[in-house]
């Protein structure tokens, strides 16, 4: 273990992480991930444990219309926008982040004015597996290169925008990760990423 890494385990040690508990799909994949880097994050919906917490993070795997139809029985769709602290959406979660997805026709929470479209079925649909993502910039690909691999599941895309930090191209080219003030989301799954998504999330967890 590094000096580096050694001095940043208090930190980490007495950081509150919220991972939010709507029942989506990849939340224990994401528990481990944040135990390897020495987090133990809460799962939670109560309000006031994520208004609270230093980082909260959305994540996501399913329907955009029944992941949304949970978070508005728990109340969810109102905080999550009002949080203050950094947000990061995973997958489904960066859709969920957008303005409309067409899975289902399904209004968002609007964080990003942005529409979550279909894939045209040109190609194997969905997008599955390790693919090159490049346009890196802000915090969160900090000592990233460009080119690196990353892994994604998705039949929807969120189009290119002044808010895309990155990008990657599969059918046409699109935003695999976005930020908006104290709000970050990716469509790739940083926690089934290997190392390189594991240094998105502890630049995430270092902000």
């Amino acid at each position: 273990m590094s000096h580096s890494e050694r001095s940043e385990e208090p930190k980490y040690n007495t950081m509150k992480l919220a991972i939010i508990d709507y029942n989506a799909g990849n939340t224990q994949s994401v528990i481990f991930a944040l135990n390897r880097l020495g987090i133990e994050p809460v799962l939670t919906a109560d309000h006031a444990e994520l208004q609270s917490a230093d980082k909260v993070i959305l994540p996501g795997v399913g329907h955009a219309r029944s992941a949304m139809d949970a978070l508005i029985y728990k109340g969810l769709d109102k905080l999550i926008p009002e949080l203050k602290q950094p947000v990061l959406g995973i997958c489904l979660g960066q859709q969920l982040m957008c303005r409309f997805s067409e899975e289902g026709n399904t209004d968002c929470l609007g964080i990003f004015d942005l529409p979550v479209k279909l894939f045209a079925p040109t190609e194997k649909v969905p997008h599955m597996g390790w693919n090159q993502v490049d346009q890196l910039k802000g915090k969160l690909f900090e000592g990233i290169d460009s080119g690196e691999y990353f892994y994604h599941v998705h039949s929807y895309y969120v189009p290119l925008s002044e808010f895309a930090t990155a990008q990657c191209d599969y059918i046409l080219p699109f935003s695999t990760a976005l930020n908006r003030d104290n709000f970050y989301a990716t469509q790739f799954h940083p926690e089934k990423s290997g190392k390189a998504g594991e240094s998105v999330l502890r630049n995430f967890i270092g902000l």
